[in-house]
């Protein structure tokens, strides 16, 4: 701790979901020290990342391609699949920050990272401030769920919530429900909302692609590509999944033939009642519940001055273009749980590389951190979400 009563550090890491862990994992490979070279600070109440916050019918069987941390398997028993993927994976991530020792520090609310002195980046948070000489942001997106705006929103006398706080089927028996979004959230929700509620309309912005099949590794490396191009022309990112389309399972297909998953064109206003069309169509409601994604929590980036004039940070790999001390993880083509480790392993090589460069250290080589990719990790890259 510096004379200003600042703690002055290597790398600080914000965020411990997927992300944020495997580059403290990364980093401590490296011969990095826990409290000593970086510090990993997480808002969270607990382990598990936003996870933990998952609603209780989101079961561990449920889940989408969870991929294993980076140097420990997600070891499941024969009871796991029902069981909240809140609790499965929140277990697995304590057993991971207690395996390598990774000191998470929690709950910290990291309120603004901005230029220090000394060429330094100051971390300020609600546990005091940092002197770091690198940063790995990986604050995810569930902090920033996106909620559009529709005329006459404010006059609905029914309720209106976000996926981010969505309570499970039961809350919704017998009432009229609106599902809007046409990801695999919104499909989840709605499919589970009908077989309870007295009436469910489902509107979307564009008409839902259902994709058929196994998602071959050339066409999977396509759909991340376009996502990876948008954070190259620092653009706002799309998620990986919304460029894959929506897997046609048994239970979506069942689903499409009883017609629970018969789509409107998005509504044009809100009427205190429900919904209404141009067109003269109305739909009466109780409950509209936004399914329409998340947006980066990178706020606290601000002071840096990293966004372009698209609105997003334009990176290569993981590093910001306009400041090289910075790294994103678990941000655009990242998001998903391999890409997010690949992610932290390359963040940590780079930055390895900057602090042996500042250092005086002439080979840079910034140490081995955990060898190349394999087809099958690159595969599993651009489709598990």
């Amino acid at each position: 701790m510096n004379d200003f009563g600042v703690r002055d550090i290597d790398v600080v890491v914000i965020g411990a979901g997927q992300a944020g862990l495997s580059g403290a994992y990364h980093l401590r490979r490296s011969g990095l020290e826990p409290d000593r070279d970086f510090a990993v600070l997480d808002h969270a109440p607990r382990p598990g990342g936003a996870w933990q916050f998952r609603w209780p019918s989101l079961t561990y069987g449920k889940v989408h391609g969870m991929h294993a941390l980076p140097g420990m398997e997600l070891v499941t028993g024969p009871d796991d699949d029902a069981r909240p993927s809140s609790e499965v994976i929140g277990a697995y991530f304590t057993a991971y920050e207690r395996r390598f020792g990774l000191r998470v520090r929690r709950p910290v609310d990291v309120r603004a990272v901005r230029e220090g002195t000394g060429g330094r980046l100051l971390v300020e948070s609600s546990a005091g401030n940092w002197s770091a000489r690198a940063l790995i942001n990986a604050t995810g997106t569930w902090d920033r769920p996106f909620w559009p705006r529709y005329r006459g929103q404010e006059s609905f006398r029914g309720r209106q919530l976000h996926t981010a706080t969505y309570p499970g089927p039961e809350e919704f028996a017998g009432l009229r429900v609106i599902v809007v979004g046409g990801g695999a959230s919104g499909t989840q929700h709605l499919m589970e909302i009908a077989r309870v509620a007295a009436d469910t309309t489902w509107v979307t912005r564009r008409p839902p692609v259902f994709r058929e099949g196994p998602f071959t590794e050339e066409w999977g490396r396509s759909a991340v590509a376009l996502v990876e191009e948008r954070v190259r022309q620092g653009l706002p990112p799309r998620s990986v999944v919304s460029v894959t389309g929506l897997p046609l399972t048994e239970a979506v297909a069942r689903a499409r033939a009883e017609g629970v998953l018969d789509r409107l064109p998005m509504f044009d206003r809100i009427t205190p009642d429900g919904a209404a069309w141009d067109d003269g169509r109305t739909v009466e409601a109780d409950v509209i519940l936004w399914a329409t994604g998340f947006r980066p929590a990178i706020d606290q980036l601000a002071p840096l001055g990293l966004r372009e004039p698209g609105g997003g940070i334009r990176i290569e790999g993981t590093r910001a273009v306009r400041d090289e001390r910075v790294h994103l993880v678990g941000y655009g083509p990242s998001a998903s749980t391999i890409g997010a480790n690949r992610a932290g392993r390359a963040a940590v090589r780079e930055i390895r590389r900057l602090l042996a460069r500042d250092s005086g250290d002439g080979n840079g080589n910034g140490g081995d951190t955990g060898g190349g990719t394999t087809a099958g990790e690159e595969k599993a890259a651009a489709l598990t979400v």
